[in-house]
Parts: C-alpha cells; sequence; structure tokens
C-alpha cells in the first residue's frame, strides 16, 4: 500500500507541511524539559525521596499550588532522565542513518511514531501512581527520544524533491525540530488551567497515532534521491479512438496524447561519460578518509562544545533563575514557572530565523557554475564569469560558523550578568545558535564531502556531540552541591570553552584559500592549453590554404595540352 516515489513525488508539498507541524509536536519536545520538570514535580514523580512533606527542611522548598516539595535528590534524578533522553536524541543519528540509507525513511518513521506514541502512554500511567511507578520516566523520556529523533532524521531527506527551494525547505524542517521545545510550555499552558496531566498524556498518545496513519498512507518505501541523482521524465501515452459513421461506412481515427510527469533515480550513465571514471567519483574516496580529514575533526569539536553549552543551559535552567530570584533565599518569592513558559515560548523562533541561515547557506549559489563530470577545457572561458560551486557553498558555511559562534559567545556573556530582565535576551540568542548550528553543520558536510558519506558523519558528528553533552549532568550536580545552585563559575568556564568554535571558521578560510589557488591554477593551464590548440589548427589550416595556392598557381602555368 506503500506509494511509489514517483506519487510522493506528486505528494510532495503534504508530505512536507505535514513533517513539519509532526516534528513540531512530537519531534525534540523533550527540550522542553524545563516545564516537563515542574510538571513531573507537582505529580509527585519522585517526591518521595524528600526528606518529609510535612516539615519544612534546609534542602526542600515548596512547590506552589501543591502540597509536595522539591529537594536536590530528586531535581538530580529527573535531570538525570532528562540527560538520557537527550543523549538518545542526538546519538541514534548513526545508526539510524545506516538503516535509513538500507531500508528507506519509512519503517523508521512508523517505529519513531510508535515509539513516541508509547512514551507517552508509559508516562499517563505513571502519573496514577508515581511513588511507585516513579521509575517508568526513564523508560519513557528513552522512547520519546529515539522516536523524536527517527521523524526528524527521516525528514531531512524530504527537502530533495524540492530541487532550488532544497535549503529552504531544511531550514524549515531543522526550525519545527528546534521548536519543538515549546510543546511541553504548551502543554503546561493547559495544566495550570486544571486539565488533568493523564489526560494530556492520553491524548497525545492518541495524536501520535495519526503520524503513524500518514506515513502509512504517504511515505514511500525508497529513499529519496539527492537532487543530483533525480531523474524527471514524462512519459507521453498515445492511443486511437476508431469511429464508423453509420451511413457512409467510413472509418476515422483519433489519436490521443497524455502526458504524464514522473520521478525516479538516475540509473544510466550519462552520454560521453566514462562508466569507469564515474564510478571511481563515487566511490573514490573512502569514508576513513572523510573521518580523519581536519575539517569533519574540526566541526566535532565545534559541534561537541555547542552541544554541551546548549544543553546544560535547558536542563539547568529552572535552578539558574531560582537562584537570580533568590540569591539563595529560600524565603523570597520563587517565579521559575514564568520564566520557563517565556523560555518555552520563545523556542517558536528557530521555526521563525532557521531561514535566514538557509539564505546565507544559498547566498550566490544561482551564480555559480553547475557542477558536472563532464565538463571539458573548453567551457573555462566560458564560466570564467561565473562563481565555483564548492568555493562559494565553503563560503557561505564559513560566513555561517563564524555569525552562529558569535550569537553562542554572546550568549554567554549575558548568561554571566545578574540581571533577570537581560535573561529574556539569552533565551533568545539560546533558541537562534540551536536552530542556526544544525543547518550550519549541514551545508558544510554537503558542501565538502561525497553525498554517500553525508548520512554517515552527520550521524557520528551528532553520536560524538551526545556522549560529550552527558557532561551536563555532573555540571549539573556540582552546581547544585559544591556551588550551591550559583552557575556564575560553571557559565564563564562554558564560554571560555565555546571559543574553540572559531577554529573551525579559521581553517575554513584556510582551505578556502587553497581552493582558490588551486582553481585559478587549473583555469590559467586550461586557458594556455586552449592556446595551443588554436595555434596548432591555425597553422595547420595555414599550411593547407597555402598548399592549395600553389597547386592552384601551377596549374594556371601548365599548358593546356599537357
Amino acid at each position: 500500500m506503500a506509494p511509489s516515489l514517483s506519487q510522493a513525488y506528486r505528494r510532495r508539498w503534504w508530505m512536507a507541511i505535514t513533517a513539519i507541524v509532526e516534528n513540531l509536536l512530537f519531534s525534540a519536545v523533550l527540550l522542553g524539559w524545563a516545564s516537563l520538570l515542574i510538571m513531573l514535580k507537582k505529580e509527585g514523580f519522585y517526591s518521595h525521596l524528600c526528606p518529609g512533606n510535612e516539615t519544612a527542611d534546609t534542602n526542600a522548598t515548596f512547590m506552589q499550588g501543591n502540597d509536595w516539595k522539591s529537594c536536590v535528590e530528586q531535581e538530580e534524578i529527573l535531570n538525570l532522565g532528562f540527560t538520557i533522553g537527550s543523549f538518545l536524541l542526538s546519538a541514534a543519528t548513526l545508526p539510524l542513518g545506516i538503516l535509513m540509507d538500507k531500508y528507506g525513511p519509512r519503517p523508521l518513521r512508523l517505529i519513531g511514531s510508535s515509539c513516541f506514541a508509547a512514551s507517552c502512554a508509559i508516562i499517563a500511567a505513571a502519573a496514577y501512581d508515581p511513588e511507585v511507578l516513579s521509575g517508568l520516566i526513564f523508560l519513557a523520556v528513552s522512547l520519546n527520544g529515539f522516536g523524536g529523533i527517527c521523524l526528524t532524521f527521516t525528514s531531512l531527506t524530504l527537502p530533495n524533491m524540492f530541487g532550488n527551494i532544497r535549503s529552504t525547505i531544511l531550514s524549515l524542517m531543522i526550525g519545527s525540530y528546534a521548536s519543538s521545545a515549546v510543546t511541553f510550555p504548551g502543554v503546561k499552558v493547559i495544566y495550570d488551567l486544571g486539565v488533568s496531566f493523564r489526560v494530556i498524556m492520553w491524548v497525545w498518545a492518541g495524536m501520535a497515532c495519526t503520524v503513524i496513519l500518514n506515513c502509512f498512507l504517504n511515505w514511500p518505501t525508497e529513499s529519496f534521491p539527492a537532487p543530483e541523482d533525480i531523474r524527471y521524465t514524462k512519459r507521453v501515452k498515445i492511443s486511437g479512438v476508431v469511429t464508423e459513421d453509420s451511413v457512409t461506412g467510413d472509418r476515422n481515427i483519433t489519436h490521443m496524447t497524455a502526458m504524464e510527469d514522473t520521478m525516479g533515480s538516475r540509473q544510466t550513465v550519462p552520454e560521453h561519460t566514462d562508466p569507469h571514471s564515474t564510478a571511481q567519483g563515487i566511490s573514490s574516496v573512502p569514508l576513513c578518509h572523510s573521518v580523519c580529514s581536519p575539517i569533519f575533526l574540526w566541526s566535532v569539536i565545534t559541534m561537541a562544545m555547542t552541544q554541551l553549552r546548549l544543553i546544560f543551559f535547558m536542563g539547568a535552567m529552572n535552578k539558574m533563575m531560582e537562584f537570580l530570584v533568590t540569591h539563595g533565599d529560600p524565603n523570597r518569592k520563587n517565579n521559575v514557572g514564568f520564566y520557563s513558559s517565556v523560555f518555552g515560548t520563545m523556542q517558536l523562533l528557530c521555526l521563525l530565523t532557521c531561514p535566514l541561515i538557509g539564505y546565507i547557506m544559498d547566498w550566490r549559489m544561482k551564480d555559480c557554475e553547475e557542477e558536472s563530470p563532464n565538463t571539458q577545457t573548453d567551457n573555462c572561458q566560458l564560466n570564467a564569469s561565473k562563481r565555483n560551486r564548492k568555493i562559494q557553498k565553503l563560503t557561505n558555511a564559513m560566513r555561517a560558523f563564524i555569525f552562529t559562534n558569535l550569537l553562542l559567545v554572546t550568549f554567554g556573556i549575558t548568561s554571566l550578568i545578574d540581571n533577570l530582565p537581560l535573561q529574556m535576551v539569552s533565551f533568545i540568542l539560546h533558541t537562534i545558535v540551536r536552530g542556526f548550528v544544525h543547518s550550519c553543520c549541514g551545508g558544510l558536510y554537503a558542501a565538502v564531502y561525497p553525498a554517500n558519506h553525508f548520512g554517515t558523519l552527520t550521524g557520528m558528528q551528532s553520536m560524538i556531540s551526545a556522549a560529550f553533552a552527558l557532561l551536563q549532568q555532573p555540571l549539573f550536580i556540582l552546581m547544585v552541591g559544591p556551588l550551591s545552585g550559583n552557575p556564575y563559575w560553571i557559565n564563564l568556564g562554558l564560554l571560555i570553552f565555546s571559543l574553540a568554535g572559531f577554529l573551525l571558521p579559521g581553517y575554513l578560510f584556510y582551505h578556502r584559500r587553497n581552493l582558490i589557488r588551486a582553481k585559478a591554477e587549473h583555469d590559467r593551464t586550461a586557458v594556455g592549453q586552449s592556446k595551443t590548440e588554436n595555434v596548432a589548427l591555425t597553422q595547420s589550416f595555414g599550411g593547407t590554404a597555402k598548399t592549395l595556392a600553389n597547386g592552384d598557381a601551377a596549374n594556371e602555368l601548365m599548358p593546356n595540352g599537357v
């Protein structure tokens, strides 16, 4: 019942719109942890760890509007659940990339939506008796993270169906993924209106089942081919209709022509192309060469650092805001819930700002020459006025990383300042950086590495970054323990560490300069060869013309009788 690739091509706009909505509601919703944490505390998850719920304790504070108390032990174990879920949200990309290359996006999307629905159902069931079933939260967040990244990862190849606006659609996919952190703050608003937490989670599980139905009806079993591998064809069907005149008996044949647009993967080798050279061009670069390249290694360092910075802020945001409000005084009024709601609402900025980084990545790409393995030296002069596509992609990626790192450093500076209104700026910067950084990395890999390495490299980078981001758990314990909730020194250390992100665009500048020099040398060589061939050709024509002229003169001097 799965549609073919050509049928999916005709439904591509429906698939893109629904994929954006599904990413927004069911992908990385776990990144809205600040709001979910408040609801879990109010529902009593791991509240039995707090010493005494009737008497006050120096390590416990009352939750407003509920009899449950919150304590450091409860926050540490719940934050461990967030660490596990966020780790799976990134680490699963490597095996997912391998499986999707082999089986296509359809089965992974079905599995992912099923896991997400199961996670919502488990949270709802555990809320009936949290004192006994609190341990199920670890299984729930694991399924939530794995299911969310399945939906996100399978949607990233869908923009291949959109040709020239591919980067714009891809940025919207990444933006909807990053904006999904707004979902739990939205759920918290409904929860604060008096709707039962269990009812909300059961309804959410039911909504996730609609993703299964949509995928079953519209997503093909084949992988979406890369733009350079797509073959667009028109099928022409000619049919003849025979009509006979009942009076005269004359027969007339009317021909009817119907045209149908189809799409498929490019299977044939173009003319004038050596099939051996084509196969060599695809597989000549081994994967280990791409993995060990300086650009990939610097990108891993940059992404790991950025991931740790962003994940730590999201996991510890409630405690940081609490310290800024109370400064360690439990008697002060605590309105952390307001700031968590504001932070969650601002996550929608990802959907609005991600097309900006897509525009930067596509800057002047229309002015570039088309990349083709059949390019001859005769075309060098024709393309002299056009930009080199690979160099332009690298330039755009370098500028995008510089811009993103400047925003990240600015975010680190604002998070150090003890001023609550200024933290609204930190929220905005955090949201923008989180949406930008993935688009920058994806655009860089697409510009530098072979297409058949893209999924593996992206998955490997995400897995390493997720493993490095596990450090946010000991950093959180350090903050709430020895530092008594003061995040200043941790934020200062992360700010200094984030300066290493500028090493990647620095190396990209060096690599780009080498490519420009190599292209200039190649163009000079090609022009020199062209001039040599033209001179030789001119001399050849000149010699032939001279020979013909001498022959004509000799014929004129000969007697007619000879």
